[in-house]
């Protein structure tokens, strides 16, 4: 149903809620609250908690110009339980008439601790007769909903009034499996929550969270079954090449690494496309597994491109694939968006070239101008940083054939969770670290023991050792220490010593050149924010300490942790927090001290999530899931798969219309 069949929406409105993505009646429904505020009860002013929306019905005492820096109206008010003040910034001369001493106002808004005791900033005010007299209060918590600017939240209320009694009509029940009420239902209790009942919300949100996992999994299931009547390349293993390989890589594959590349080998050894997963805990070695089955292409007369999320993984990933694969013969070309024109249409000339070659990239592997003589396999470092079209681009540059794909991740899940949520794909697991290689140590520490850490960071790196000091942000916020703020700090206290700062908004040759600095041994210490996050690989680097680690979740921290213990020395992390601790952050943190492996951290990670956590988060590149999340909605993943299995094989025109519904044409992308 369209949106301007609604009454009351003009050109305007539509434009603002196309901004949202939101283009029909039925976007709309789905479009859920943020949060929700409970106005249904009167709090004395005395008992708000500060920085809490509370409503209050107060009298007003006096009202007071003031000036010096920017114009204000305060208010001061009173109820039984205290005083505090109302402040308004924007208000003009004739409104003032309306703030007479004695008036009552029934208000909402948050108070918190102002220059002249506890005040609350622009509240929702409307005047009322007095305490015994106020309007209805209501029954349901009043939701706040996501929006863009020109659509208040009265404006949402009026929307949503209009499109619920739509539901019905628009969402008809297509299952009866799963959680209990129908999906109209939902939506009616998600956007209007009986105040007394919170446990209908959680039901709601569950029966929107299977429906849609259900439709995501049906949608990979079916376009896997599609992709198997597709045909690519059969590439048989030459048992010399990968003999020469082996026995010259200064180290000896582990069990681990034997059993996974023994599985993808047997998938390239078939003319059906391979979908495989491969997760390795931070420092697995998923490199050599990527080395390994290029080889198999090569050798077969094959090309291969290797996707990775940064300039410096990509480069990095070139620099070792190309001292592997060079000396027996194959060519390792990079292929950037930093790169010169001239430097572009060099790597773009051997790409066409009906040789086997290996190519490394960033986004610039999807151009239009990037053309395959014989594209036979694509390597995805880091899958949820591409998004979903990017990777179906890439693969279809395989030209008749497709393209077989292995797709590498450091973000372990538990292996019967990862089976669930990637239905389409074969899931390969390693665990354990390779030979060599220790444990790094970690301890969490207060912030005020910051000048501590750097004293004895000062004499280890004396002696040759190099750090990494990662920092939630660039330059200085209210929230977070800056990496600037660190860098001079950390300068002024050691100035025998060369550091350097790395965060994102370098230009590609600059954070190449710290990179390489630091590589190279001529830093000590590098500052940087989270972009060092993914696959940064200095050997020498032994120690790495984290500020505000509290502020990061367990899966980020054990990737950052993971940038050092590369080599064989001893290495550390050191997990700087501001107290007082939530009590989820000091778990956390807690983990992290007390477990390497990572899926056994994707377990506790499992445990310490909660709903309101996953509000708000984002992944760049992939589609996110709107009402489910696959961790947190654990439990209903039995039911979505026999349910899935069940409808494909007995109603599969009911299949797909559940695809449309929640998918539409990113249904399409299933395939990827």
């Amino acid at each position: 149903m369209k949106l301007a069949e609604l009454p009351r929406v003009g050109p305007k409105t539509l434009a603002l809620l196309a901004k949202l993505g939101l283009h029909s009646v039925e976007d709309l429904l789905l479009h859920l609250p943020l949060r929700y505020e409970d106005r249904t009860r009167l709090t004395p002013l005395a008992e708000i908690p500060a920085g809490t929306g509370a409503r209050f019905c107060v009298q007003l005492i006096e009202a007071k110009q003031q000036f010096g820096g920017r114009r204000s109206l305060r208010l001061a008010v009173r109820d039984d339980s205290g005083e505090a003040a109302i402040r308004l910034f924007h208000f003009r001369r004739e409104q003032l008439a309306q703030y007479q001493p004695g008036s009552w106002w029934l208000c909402w808004g948050e108070l918190r601790e102002g220059r002249w005791g506890r005040e609350c900033v622009h509240p929702q005010m409307q005047v009322v007769p007095g305490p015994q007299a106020l309007p209805e209060l209501g029954r349901h918590l009043t939701p706040v909903y996501p929006s863009t600017q020109g659509l208040g939240q009265a404006r949402w209320l009026s929307l949503m009034e209009r499109a619920l009694p739509k539901a019905e009509d628009l969402f008809p029940e297509l299952v009866q499996d799963g959680p209990e009420s129908t999906v109209a239902q939902a939506l009616r209790c998600l956007h209007r929550p009986p105040v007394d009942r919170p446990e209908r919300m959680h039901a709601a949100r569950q029966r929107l969270a299977f429906e849609e996992l259900l439709a995501q999994r049906l949608a990979v299931l079916r376009g896997r079954a599609r992709l198997s009547h597709r045909q690519a390349r059969a590439c048989a293993p030459d048992a010399a090449l990968l003999a020469r390989w082996k026995q010259a890589l200064p180290f000896a594959l582990t069990p681990a690494q034997k059993q996974v590349l023994e599985e993808v080998q047997a998938d390239l050894g078939r003319n059906q496309p391979m979908l495989r997963l491969v997760q390795g805990d931070v420092g697995a070695g998923k490199t050599v597994i990527a080395a390994g089955a290029a080889l198999q292409v090569l050798g077969s007369g094959g090309q291969v491109a290797l996707m990775a999320p940064t300039e410096i993984l990509a480069r990095q990933h070139a620099a070792t694939l190309a001292t592997w694969l060079e000396p027996l013969g194959f060519a390792v070309v990079l292929l950037t968006g930093a790169q010169t024109a001239a430097q572009k249409r060099e790597a773009l000339a051997q790409l066409e070239l009906d040789a086997p070659l290996l190519v490394v990239g960033t986004q610039a592997l999807f151009q239009e101008p990037v053309r395959f003589a014989g594209l036979g396999l694509v390597l995805v470092d880091e899958q949820h940083r591409f998004g979903v079209g990017q990777r179906l681009a890439l693969r279809d540059k395989g030209g008749e054939f497709v393209a077989h794909q292995l797709i590498l991740t450091a973000t372990p899940i538990p292996r019967t969770l990862a089976q669930t949520i990637y239905a389409d794909l074969d899931v390969s697991q390693m665990s354990g670290l390779p030979p060599g290689r220790q444990p790094v140590q970690t301890v969490a520490m207060a912030q005020s023991r910051r000048p501590e850490v750097v004293q004895r960071l000062g004499a280890v790196c004396a002696d040759g050792a190099q750090a990494f000091w990662v920092c939630p942000a660039l330059s200085e916020t209210d929230f977070a220490t800056a990496a600037e703020d660190i860098l001079e700090l950390l300068r002024e206290s050691l100035p025998h010593l060369q550091i350097g700062l790395l965060h994102g908004q370098l230009k590609g040759p600059d954070k190449l050149a710290v990179m390489q600095d630091f590589r190279e041994g001529k830093l000590a210490i590098l500052v940087a924010t989270t972009v060092i996050e993914v696959g940064v690989d200095v050997p020498n680097a032994t120690i790495i300490i984290i500020d505000e680690a509290e502020r990061l979740g367990l899966a980020q921290l054990h990737q950052l942790r993971g940038r050092v213990g590369r080599g064989s020395a001893q290495s550390y992390c050191v997990l700087l927090y501001k107290p007082p601790l939530a009590e989820t952050a000091r778990a956390r943190l807690q983990a992290l001290c007390e477990i390497q492996d990572g899926f056994a951290l994707a377990e506790a990670d499992l445990e310490l999530r909660g709903p309101g956590e996953l509000l708000g988060t984002a992944q760049s590149g992939e589609q996110r899931l709107r009402f489910a999340d696959a961790l947190f909605d654990t439990a209903l993943l039995p039911q979505v798969v026999h349910s899935a299995e069940h409808l494909l094989q007995t109603r599969p025109e009911l299949a797909a219309t559940l695809v449309r519904r929640w998918l539409g044409q990113k249904a399409d992308y299933a395939e990827v």
